[in-house]
């Protein structure tokens, strides 16, 4: 290479402005393409390629993992909600329809509750239960239909625990109180913790005409509780009866008043209530039938022999009041003037029988 060939370029390149001296692109890329061509960029040997099997791992290398397949595939079945007619699950409220509510539970499909699943008792409307997004237990009524839908129930819930607190309420033999909505030819119906309820005619205790006490609240005590037949029967006669029981005592006189008369006996109104003069506490004097002694409305005293809350039972006699046996036939009148007399001796008569363990029933009440 002589000289003479290389000085002009470098005073060519002396000469240059510093725009000139700027590397353009085709130097730069040319300067880096240079730079690479020197690394080894080469793919190791050892490397498995994308299809290569050895690249996948196999069921043995997740052995080691923190779980097995088999616990994955359990987890996952945790997340796989089952539900199940007679469920309780709970719901959020999303979506309030004329003939129902849409209700999310976690389902697949939002689940579906009629508008008469709504509650127990009447509702003009959804509203006046439920609130969009309000969140509550519903029950389960039926598998999914074919669009996978389930219907759910407020009031299967409710009409369960109805039954678990008026079976509470008859184990404790509460009173309760309870408005008479309806009438018919054998009693009277109430609502009790939202069940239907039925007041035979015989144990409604009032002077009203039966017509009369709807809307009327009434003491009631339970008679009936049997859920598998729907059956709640109620008795005004033996709340009335209770209440007036913790007012008297065996012994006692009380004034009374003929409301009918049985071939077995008259039924006495003693204060509201009813209480049973058998025909045998009548007299001791053999008495064919209860007419011949006694007439309707007829105001008599009359003496307390037991008192039966369980049954709502308050049995009467006259027979004890007898200064002598068959008074009542011969002379009752007599017999009231001497009532409280002939009370006292017989209340020392059931002290003494007491103190002396023996039974004051029977041939004992003769006084």
């Amino acid at each position: 290479m002589s000289v003479t060939s290389t000085e002009p370029v470098q005073e060519s390149a002396a000469n240059n402005s510093p725009e000139e001296e700027a590397v353009t692109p085709s130097e730069g890329t040319d300067a880096v393409n240079a730079s690479i061509a020197d690394e080894d960029l080469s793919i190791p040997e050892d490397v498995p390629t994308a299809d290569d099997p050895s690249s996948r791992a196999s069921k043995k290398d997740l052995d080691g993992a923190g779980f097995s397949l088999d616990e994955f595939a359990s987890l996952l079945s945790k997340y796989d909600y089952n539900f199940k007619p007679g469920d309780i699950v709970n719901g959020t409220v999303f979506a309030l329809e004329s003939k129902g509510a849409m209700i999310d539970i976690g389902a697949k499909t939002a689940a579906f509750m009629p508008l008469q699943e709504v509650s127990i008792n009447r509702v003009e409307g959804l509203s006046d239960v439920l609130l969009p997004g309000e969140i509550r237990e519903f029950f389960i009524m039926s598998e999914e239909n074919e669009d996978g839908q389930l219907s759910l129930s407020i009031r299967r819930i409710e009409y369960q625990r109805a039954w678990e607190r008026v079976r509470q309420l008859q184990k404790e033999d509460a009173t309760i109180y309870s408005e008479v909505f309806a009438t018919n030819r054998g009693g009277a119906l109430v609502r009790v913790e939202g069940l239907r309820g039925f007041i035979p005619g015989s144990h409604i205790s009032t002077r009203k005409p039966k017509e009369e006490l709807v809307a009327d609240f009434l003491p009631l005590k339970f008679l009936e509780v049997d859920e598998e037949r729907n059956r709640l029967v109620l008795s005004h006669r033996r709340a009335l009866v209770e209440r007036k029981m913790n007012r008297l005592e065996v012994g006692e006189v009380v004034i009374g008043t003929v409301r009918g008369i049985k071939p077995y006996g008259a039924f006495i109104d003693i204060g509201g209530v009813s209480g049973l003069l058998h025909i045998s506490e009548i007299s001791h004097e053999h008495i064919e039938t209860p007419h011949s002694v006694l007439n309707v409305n007829d105001q008599m005293k009359v003496m307390i022999i037991d008192l039966d809350a369980e049954r709502g039972r308050i049995s009467l006699s006259t027979k004890a009041l007898e200064p002598e046996p068959g008074d009542m036939l011969t002379d009752p009148q007599k017999v009231f003037d001497k009532a409280e007399e002939m009370a006292a001796r017989y209340k020392q008569m059931l002290l003494e029988q007491a103190e002396e363990g023996e039974d004051p029933i029977g041939e004992g009440m003769m006084v």
